[in-house]
């Protein structure tokens, strides 16, 4: 399990962009880590390729609305808390939203403490839930209890790296582009440069390199990014 809600990870999918400011700050000053996604299917690109420990979703999205990308997230079987946020106080509404799979519903405008309330119960809830392993031969990395292994000897990793070892895993073979690196592991307000990205990657490669892993095992696919090369 992570060690404190530092570590808790919120993907937060709201196209108001004031409101997405002012709640990201909310929820950064209580420690969380938090990303933020404009659109259901930026949303979706971001959750098909980290695990977030909670998704707090607007129903009135542009391309795939809350309930949409609700609906696709269940029936791929992934189970991450969701904390729909609607406009309309509507009884019927509040049906669709949990039908579609969300677990808890605020209504805008939300008292700030009980916002803050539902997505600390929320995480508690989903701390109990399975988070699958990630595997690539033998380098492990546990999304839930942050460790990460090769051969069973364990490799201690920064956040960021953690954050950066994990979307390479869950791209495998596809190409993890530098934007994809910079939506994925940096928020929107501290985007490194290209030159900060290539020392992340490095030290990886240094940190995977000292545990046994093989010194090309992340590969670099030159103009596109970075990929995962298949371990024997």
């Amino acid at each position: 399990m992570g060690t404190g809600a530092n570590l808790m990870r919120v993907l937060l999918v709201e196209d108001d962009g004031r409101l997405a400011d002012s709640l990201a700050e909310i929820l950064l000053a209580q420690r969380y880590i938090v990303d933020f996604a404009r659109d259901g299917e930026a949303g979706w690109n971001q959750i098909s390729a980290i695990a977030y420990d909670l998704i707090l979703l607007d129903v009135t999205l542009p391309k795939l609305d809350g309930m949409g990308l609700c609906r696709r997230m269940r029936d791929r079987g992934l189970t991450t808390p969701v904390l729909m946020l609607t406009a309309r106080d509507t009884s019927s509404d509040k049906v669709m939203g949990l039908d579609a799979g969300a677990d808890a519903y605020m209504v805008k405008p939300f008292h700030l403490e009980e916002l803050l309330a539902q997505v600390r119960a929320l995480l508690r809830r989903g701390q109990t839930s399975f988070t699958p392993v990630l595997s690539w031969g033998a380098l492990i990395l546990d999304p839930s209890s942050y460790e990460v292994s090769y051969n069973h000897a364990p490799i201690h990793l920064t956040p960021k790296e953690f954050a950066l070892m994990e979307a390479l895993l869950r791209y495998g073979r596809r190409v993890l582009s530098r934007s994809a690196i910079l939506e994925h592991i940096w928020t929107w307000q501290e985007a490194p440069s290209e030159d900060t990205i290539k020392t992340y990657i490095k030290n990886l490669r240094a940190k995977l390199k000292a545990a046994g892993a093989p010194k090309d095992v992340i590969e670099t696919v030159h103009g596109l990014g970075y990929r995962l090369r298949a371990i024997e």
